[in-house]
């Protein structure tokens, strides 16, 4: 789950992982709404022991382009067997994956010292989207099987209350005998662009799926939450992937679009289509169909795995190790979508573990992502460049391996 990035199907098999926060954390992560404003900035990482009961470890720092920081007696204890975030409004929100049952929702933020302190608690459903919306945060708790009715709360990221709340019939979304199931939320313009997976939710092969080859965005009015339109394409597969966002808006106010196109039938992996980002012109709700990057062409075979936008049309995409799978030891590039160039990543440690693909930031000037790199011969913060696409080497996270990493000012 939030060991993000292990690659073998991580979206669809492992369960309630990770934000990838890229420049939306980043920028919510600016703005004010909790804690203080001095003007300083903590950085929070977040490690897991594989410990029974224990979900992650809150640790802090100043810096984390040198050094090492611990987890041994060491940061603030996560409980549970699963926690994700989300930082929003200051405010740094960790959510517990209650097994199917509400969970906690505990929200923190910085006070004057820079000390990392609890500022509520409450309960909500588990769900399996959240996403920063204006000030508030989108989640949406997505039926698998049985029931078709998906519910999308929003909470007040500055009061860290439910506000409000709406439902969609998510047979009557896909409108082809499958279900929809949505994979992320992204804020476009004033809307809400929901990409989702048209899967059978037969209670045997619920995210196997009849129709591979295909891509959906549903557009919802905010705050009301009501449909105003889907958006269709069929060049490539669904947008992101399971608890995987796929979706992104840069400057410019366009939004580009990355499928992995891994959709399966009784898991067996039946996508046609190759691997490839999309794009809708900023002030329209419909593809550019004069714009289609190949990237699975591009790289040499390899499909996308998931995402973390950077700044200026550069993304840093984490590859399935296998060409043409969905499977394999992850691989690490930069797509500059702009030009459609691809690069792999070098520099980077030779055997990846895992990284950190929901839960990530841009550096402070934008031209960089900002990962954890959990390896066999250990656990670092990286910064990968979206211009040489070079890796350097940070702090050195001992004690655990590192699944998120996120910011506060104070």
């Amino acid at each position: 789950m939030k060991k993000s990035t292990t690659l073998a199907l991580l979206s669809a098999v492992l369960a309630f992982t990770a934000f990838s926060c890229s420049s939306d954390s980043d920028k919510s992560g600016g703005e004010t709404g909790g804690g203080t404003d001095t003007g300083k900035t903590k950085y929070i990482i977040t490690a897991t022991t594989g410990a029974a009961g224990i979900a992650d470890y809150l640790l802090t720092a100043d810096d984390i382009s040198t050094g090492s920081i611990t987890t041994i007696g060491n940061g603030l204890e996560q409980d549970g067997t699963y926690r994700y975030y989300i930082t929003a409004q200051n405010n740094f929100f960790s959510l517990l994956y209650g097994q199917g049952n509400p969970g906690a929702v505990t929200t923190y933020n910085l006070n004057a010292e820079g000390k990392l302190v609890k500022k509520s608690d409450f309960q909500a459903e588990t769900v399996h989207v959240f996403a920063a919306i204006n000030k508030d945060i989108l989640t949406v708790k997505v039926p698998r099987s049985g029931a078709s009715i998906a519910s999308m709360y929003k909470i007040d990221a500055e009061k860290s209350l439910i506000v409000g709340e709406a439902q969609q019939d998510t047979k009557k979304l896909a409108g082809n005998g499958e279900r929809a199931f949505y994979t992320w939320a992204t804020q476009v313009g004033d809307k809400v662009y929901m990409p989702y997976m048209s899967i059978k939710g037969d209670g045997v092969d619920n995210f196997g799926t009849a129709n591979p080859d295909s891509t959906w965005v549903a557009v919802y009015n905010y705050p009301e939450l009501k449909l105003e339109k889907v958006i269709k394409d069929n060049r490539t597969s669904y947008l992101g992937a399971y608890f995987t966002n796929g979706l992104f808006q840069d400057e410019n106010g366009d939004a580009y679009g990355f499928s992995g196109a891994i959709a399966t039938s009784n898991s067996v992996m039946t996508s046609t289509k190759p691997s490839a980002i999309v794009k809708i012109k900023k002030g329209t709700t419909e593809f550019d169909k004069s714009y289609f990057f190949n990237v699975q062409e591009k790289s040499g075979g390899y499909k996308i795995s998931s995402t973390t936008y950077i700044s200026k049309g550069k993304f840093l995409l984490l590859m399935y190790g296998n060409a043409g799978k969905n499977n394999g030891a992850v691989k690490m590039a930069i797509a500059d979508v702009y030009n459609q160039t691809f690069t792999w990543v070098t520099n980077a440690p030779e055997t990846l573990t895992s990284v950190t693909s929901r839960y990530n930031i841009t550096s402070e000037d934008g031209s960089s992502a900002i990962v954890g790199i959990n390896t066999p011969d250990g656990n670092w913060i990286y910064s990968i460049n979206g211009t040489t696409a070079v890796a350097t080497k940070g702090m050195k996270v001992e004690g655990g391996q590192i699944t998120a990493i996120q910011k506060l000012k104070y």
